[in-house]
């Protein structure tokens, strides 16, 4: 995302102009800022995974010397590198998801509109939950037994880092669901007064 687009995401409505849908928008407390850091975390997460997957490309072939755990550490960081951008995926409407009739009922019935999208944030928020609380155990166990990948003498790296950058995620996520879920509720009562638009 460009710095221009990034500011329009993070810029609130225009004076006297009704949001459509919370995505894009400030979020309390300035939350919104923690999610982009963590996005902005990933993608240099991304840039760091490039630099490796060259580097063991050139040593394999130039120098006939691989670097060790490229494959291991490839396959961790898509996890992290996931979870670390779910939030701000969320926050800036990118989910992937069919919206030809969310479109359609934005023009013509926004309170029903309104009313959906709470139904779904509200549905996110208890379905990563769910996952959060499912996902904690594994962490436990996986510092307790000393999980890792690779091979004892060749290379190894723990599982726990990935486990908890995976509940991190979550966490943030449900809790942008959360707050996304209770900006559509409150857009959806402002509907109600007088002047509003229905």
């Amino acid at each position: 995302m460009s710095e221009i687009s990034a500011r329009q995401a993070d810029a609130p409505p225009a004076a006297g102009a009704a949001a459509s849908d919370s995505y894009g928008t400030p979020l309390p407390f300035g939350l919104h800022r923690l999610f982009s850091a963590m996005n902005a975390l990933g993608t240099l997460w991304i840039l760091a995974l490039m630099v490796l997957i060259n580097l063991d490309v050139f040593g394999r072939n130039l120098l006939g010397a691989p670097v060790r755990g490229v494959t291991e550490l490839v396959s961790l960081s898509i996890v992290g590198i996931v979870f670390l951008q779910l939030g701000d995926t969320l926050r800036t409407g990118r989910f992937t998801r069919a919206d030809i009739l969310l479109d359609r009922l934005k023009r013509t019935r926004p309170a029903l509109n309104d009313t959906l999208h709470a139904l779904f944030h509200s549905v996110g928020l208890v379905l990563m939950v769910v996952i959060l609380l499912a996902s904690w155990e594994p962490l436990v166990e996986s510092v307790r037994i000393r999980e890792y990948v690779g091979a004892i003498g060749d290379f190894q790296a723990p599982m726990w880092p990935v486990r908890l950058i995976t509940l991190l995620g979550l966490s943030v996520t449900a809790l942008c669901f959360g707050l996304l879920a209770w900006m559509d509720l409150r857009r959806l009562a402002g509907r109600g007064k007088p002047g509003a638009t229905a």
